[in-house]
């Protein structure tokens, strides 16, 4: 993967020094106060040589652009800007190549940076940093704060007038360089002091790492404040990252076996930057995937920014034909042809090497899974269980004993009656009224009412503004879920009981008791004719909408473990729900007529189609599948924190997610969308699940992988349930810091956190007919959130209201 196209070799070691590179030329010091300019695009081009210093060189850095290729330089004495291929110009010329001075006798210079338009230079010395001009000699401001000696300086992209430090005082400063003010001064981020830092312009994020492994993402918004999007750590994600490959080893059968030492090693955050590679799309490159390059003293770490997850760990160790063993220095650069280049200097040893990694070579480490889909491909094989049928019983009519069998005595079905029985007519006359209108108006709007569906609105803000505020008990509100015309909502509770509202949450509700133990699922029928309600007391009962009497009840004799999850499957005509290791698949028919005589006899019936059970048996903690269309992947958590999809018309699992969480995942949640919205085929693929301490993972079934993680809310110990709006753009959570949060699905950044909530937020749903959030809490409250009046998205937003590029096949 890591390719060394040059290395060099002299008689001193540098290895502590800033080198330079850029995606065609590389520096480095060579004599304590020469510079050696090497092409690495053309390898026959004789080095240029840059003199000019008197003292040895500490820090050099190439500019960020392709045109002119200017570096710097920094001494004790001297800070020149050079003009690489002006100089060369010179060279050839027989002249002397000369560079520009900039800065004199600034202190012992550890680190340079230029700006995105080569106006200005950072120069880090000791615990100040000086803004230089990158054409003249002088110093255009002085920057002092830190308790420490400086480590690093880096330009905002997208904003020429933001400066970031990070210091061996182990915080970070945002710098305004207009006012030469600090914006923002981090918290004491760790025990060791921070080394690098960088920019991701596509998220608006800055990224800092530290000398113990640890990296801390932050959001850098309009107003300059930063707020903590995720944290990671090298050492865990690294064995993370060893587990799930011996565990994908160990299901391929591979008999392999891993030679990686026990010792543990730090893993300090030498250099960073974000990448990613690129298509051609005809008039321009379209970014595929985000990646952080992570050079360390071991190797190189490339983090997928979407998961916070280690895509791949480049170790030195593994490739004999690198002339590094430990590095102790790193300088990255993008490259040419979809490439980045690593200048690198040995810890040991007088050497460094100028390393290459092809951007491509990282999507062969996310492809993976096969190629699933919830939509069938075909249809369900001869002995699918999908196939099975529930024969009804036939009425039996009292056979007739022997002889003539009536006959009717008229030949029409209808006899009018001769007005016997009727009550006598009072009124013989009464005169027509002529002048009476007739309002066809009031016809035609109640005969076309409910004929068509109001389409969800595609350019809608998140609900954030609260609308309503309910009481219903001083129980936990476990969960909720809304019919499918977003009329009604149902809610479990804590008490035992479910509560059946309008979805404006006026009027009483209906009360549906009979459950000995908390409520821990509800689910209403595609058709809306019925719903059920799961318990912890290991009972599922069947209600027809409108009735107080459960049309069927399947009790806790025949359900062996409490129910982790029960609903309506396959157009209503399964009913399926999962306990202990295995998933139910039961046939079953609603019969709300009573005979009077017999009025407690249960007419409705069910029958198991089917019982399947999870690979090495381990208890099914949540699943998830789709009953608005036919479907027959239903997904699975497992209490071995594993994701399995089953495919229903195979019955056997088709593939396996092992190590989905750090904790087993308590809810998983598909993008179902709603019959009021229209979504990208390919959206359907996407799923939710949430763990406790672990945050939220969107998932993409066809390559089984984490697409994006949202960690921003406190989950530490209660299961707090999340959700996808019907327009797949918005995920909504619950959290324990008494806030609901709604990211947007594209960022991992929070877009709004609803607050003031009387307790811990567990259960949230989306309305799939209006935008509408609804939230429950610990203590038995519900909140409805609507968008503010006239509210509509960003500009950016809505340009990607159907476009999710990073979840692409």
């Amino acid at each position: 993967m890591l390719i060394e196209n040059l290395s060099f070799t002299w008689d001193g070691l540098r290895s502590h020094r800033q080198l330079a590179c850029c995606h065609c030329y590389c520096g480095i010091p060579v004599h304590k106060k020469d510079i050696l300019v090497y092409s690495h695009t053309d390898t026959d081009l004789k080095p240029l040589v840059l003199t000019g210093h008197h003292g040895e060189i500490g820090a050099m850095a190439f500019g960020k652009g392709s045109r002119p290729v200017l570096l710097c330089s920094a001494s004790a004495d001297y800070i020149i800007v050079w003009d690489v291929e002006h100089c060369q110009k010179r060279v050839k010329e027989g002249k002397v190549a000369a560079g520009v001075l900039i800065g004199t006798l600034l202190g012992e210079v550890v680190h340079l940076s230029f700006c995105f338009s080569y106006e200005r230079v950072a120069a880090c010395s000791g615990a100040t940093v000086y803004i230089l001009s990158s054409k003249r000699n002088e110093v255009i401001s002085t920057l002092t704060g830190h308790l420490g000696p400086l480590t690093s300086a880096e330009f905002c992209p997208w904003n020429k007038d933001i400066l970031i430090t990070t210091s061996e005082d182990r915080t970070f400063k945002v710098w305004d360089l207009r006012t030469e003010a600090v914006c923002y001064q981090s918290f004491v981020l760790s025990a060791s002091p921070l080394l690098s830092a960088c920019f991701v312009e596509e998220t608006r994020q800055l990224i800092t790492g530290s000398t113990d492994g640890q990296v801390w993402s932050f959001s850098l918004n309009d107003d300059h404040k930063c707020h903590l999007v995720t944290k990671m750590d090298l050492q865990k994600m690294e064995k993370r990252h060893h587990t799930h490959q011996e565990t994908v080893r160990h299901q391929a059968g591979s008999a392999e076996q891993s030679d990686e030492d026990n010792v543990e090693t730090a893993k300090p955050v030498i250099k960073m930057a974000s990448c990613g590679s690129f298509t051609d799309t005809g008039n321009e490159q379209q970014r595929d995937n985000s990646f952080l390059c992570i050079g360390s003293s071991d190797g190189l770490y490339v983090v997928d920014l979407a998961t916070s997850e280690l895509l791949t760990v480049l170790y030195f160790k593994d490739d004999s034909n690198l002339s590094i063993a430990l590095a102790r220095s790193w300088t990255i650069s993008p490259g040419l042809n979809n490439s980045m280049v690593f200048l690198v200097t040995s810890l040991f040893t007088p050497s460094v090497a100028l390393l290459e990694l092809n951007l491509c070579d990282l999507e062969m480490f996310g492809a993976r899974g096969e190629g699933l889909s919830v939509f069938p491909s075909s249809p369900p094989l001869p002995e699918s269980p999908l196939n099975a049928q529930f024969k009804k019983k036939e009425p039996s009519l009292p056979k007739k004993k022997g002889g003539t069998k009536d006959q009717p005595l008229v030949y029409h079905t209808k006899v009018k009656s001769s007005g016997y029985t009727t009550t006598p007519r009072r009124n013989m006359f009464s005169p027509k009224k002529t002048n009476s209108q007739k309002n066809p108006s009031s016809y035609k709007a109640k005969k076309n009412t409910g004929l068509f569906l109001r389409d969800y609105p595609a350019d809608k803000a998140a609900p954030t503004i609260p609308h309503s505020d309910l009481s219903v008990t001083d129980k936990p509100v476990h969960c909720l879920h809304y019919s499918g015309d977003g009329k009604q909502i149902l809610c479990g509770l804590g008490d035992s009981s479910v509560l059946l509202y309008k979805s404006s949450l006026t009027g009483d509700p209906a009360v549906y008791t009979g459950h000995d133990k908390p409520v821990s699922s509800v689910s209403w029928s595609l058709s809306r004719q019925c719903w059920l309600s799961a318990s912890e007391d290991r009972s599922i009962r069947i209600w027809a909408n409108g009735s107080k009497e459960p049309a069927i009840i399947m009790g806790n004799n025949s359900i062996p473990k409490p129910i982790r999850g029960a609903q309506f499957y396959y157009l209503d005509k399964f009913l399926l729900f999962a306990s202990g290791p295995s998933l139910y698949l039961y046939l079953y028919d609603v019969d709300t007529t009573h005979d009077n005589m017999k009025r407690y006899q249960q007419r409705s019936a069910v029958k198991l189609a089917k019982c399947f059970t999870t690979t090495s048996s381990t208890d099914i903690t949540a699943f998830s599948t789709v009953n608005d269309f036919l479907s027959y992947i239903v997904l699975l958590c497992g209490s071995d924190r594993s994701i399995q999809v089953f495919d229903m018309n195979r019955s056997t699992v088709v593939s396996q997610l092992p190590d989905a969480h750090s904790r087993a995942a308590h809810c998983i949640t598909q993008n179902k969308g709603s019959m009021f919205s229209t979504q990208a085929p390919d959206s359907y693929n996407l799923f939710l699940t949430s763990a406790v301490t672990d945050g939220v993972k969107i998932w993409d079934l066809r390559s089984l992988r984490c697409v994006r993680r949202y960690e921003n809310h406190v989950n530490r110990c209660l299961p707090c349930s999340s959700a996808i709006s019907p327009c797949g753009r918005f995920i909504a959570t619950g959290s324990e810091d008494n806030a609901a949060y709604v990211y947007d699905i594209r960022s991992s950044s929070v877009l709004h956190k609803l607050q003031k909530h009387s307790d811990t937020v567990i259960s949230v749903t989306f309305n799939p007919a209006t935008p509408e959030l609804l939230t429950g809490t610990l203590d038995g409250k519900l909140r409805l959130f609507q968008p503010s009046s006239g509210a509509s998205l960003s500009h950016y937003t809505s340009a990607a209201v159907h476009s999710i590029p990073y979840m692409t096949g």
